[in-house]
């Protein structure tokens, strides 16, 4: 009903099928968990779907002895577990919502790393593959997702309006802009060519995002990445315009809390509020310009 993409299905799918074989080799079978785990073959679904808050505990539990999982991932399971039961009150399955009785584990801030303007033009620079190139530049100049760049088509380029239609996550459209130097790029490479894929792979069809990746770890810097490009364009596009609706429009996010993870308060801003508004700072350069002014006093008057 929400017009997820099939890739977020299947993890739903996944989480909620392991939880429910995990409920049902629990209530069926009191010996060592881990060995029976092991063949998937064996486990059932044939249980009652209501779970107490412990069970949930139990399951993630039983999941960090074998594998010390990040705490997103365990923020994962707990979000996919409490749409499902969420769906199931609001049927009447059941009366209670065992999640939110669940602790969740607190995610570390962590700096995502990304290049700025310079760096990302010193590797385009660098790349002498022209397909090659023009990949990770439209990521760039548009910000779009790899898997928008793979399903981009000939005719979705609108060179008069300087504008390219992408199909974002959820089947939604949207419309992103793209500088002349790109476009530039963009004729050379399709020719003669109106319709079919803007980047073509095995067979004539849409090159794919492993492909895409390869050739990231080929040319990019280690730990850059498709989408750490896009945050490149997002961190830019803020930093000089301020606008963090039209970031959001442009990097086609359903919810502005999504675009708040690219932003940066940059080192310039930062030491020209510094520098305006912190007392020892503002005296100091009162200070530096009454210098000046006495100084071209002086001159004038000789």
């Amino acid at each position: 009903m929400r017009n997820y993409s099939q890739k977020t299905l299947s993890s739903y799918n996944l989480t909620i099928r392991r939880f429910g074989q995990f409920v049902w080799l629990t209530r069926t079978y009191r010996g060592d968990l881990s060995k029976k785990w092991e063949h998937k073959e064996l486990l059932r679904l044939e249980t009652g779907v209501e779970v107490s808050a412990s069970e949930i505990s139990r399951y993630l539990e039983f999941l960090s002895y074998n594998r010390q999982y990040h705490a997103s991932t365990y923020n994962r399971i707990l979000s996919s577990l409490s749409s499902f039961y969420r769906f199931l009150l609001m049927q009447e399955v059941i009366e209670v919502n065992p999640v939110p009785r669940i602790d969740r584990p607190k995610v570390k801030e962590k700096d995502l790393k990304y290049l700025k303007h310079s760096q990302v033009m010193r590797l385009l620079r660098s790349i002498p593959d022209e397909r090659d190139r023009l990949m990770i530049r439209i990521i760039y100049a548009t910000g779009v997702r790899v898997s928008e760049l793979c399903t981009m088509n000939v005719e979705d380029v609108d060179f008069d309006d300087q504008m390219i239609k992408v199909l974002g996550k959820g089947g939604k459209i949207r419309m992103v802009f793209v500088d002349e130097e790109t476009l530039d790029e963009i004729a050379y490479l399709i020719g003669n060519r109106l319709t079919g894929p803007l980047f073509a792979g095995q067979g004539g069809n849409h090159i794919s995002t492993r492909t895409v990746q390869l050739i990231f770890k080929k040319y990019a810097p280690p730990g850059i990445t498709p989408h750490k490009i896009r945050h490149s364009y997002a961190s830019e596009l803020y930093r000089r315009s301020r606008n963090l609706r039209v970031v959001q429009e442009n990097l086609g996010h359903a919810s502005i809390k999504t675009t708040e993870v690219y932003l940066h308060t940059d080192v310039d801003e930062r030491r020209q509020v510094y520098q305006d508004y912190f007392p020892l700072a503002a005296q100091d350069r009162r200070t530096i310009n009454e210098t000046i002014t006495r100084q071209q006093f002086r001159k004038e008057k000789t």
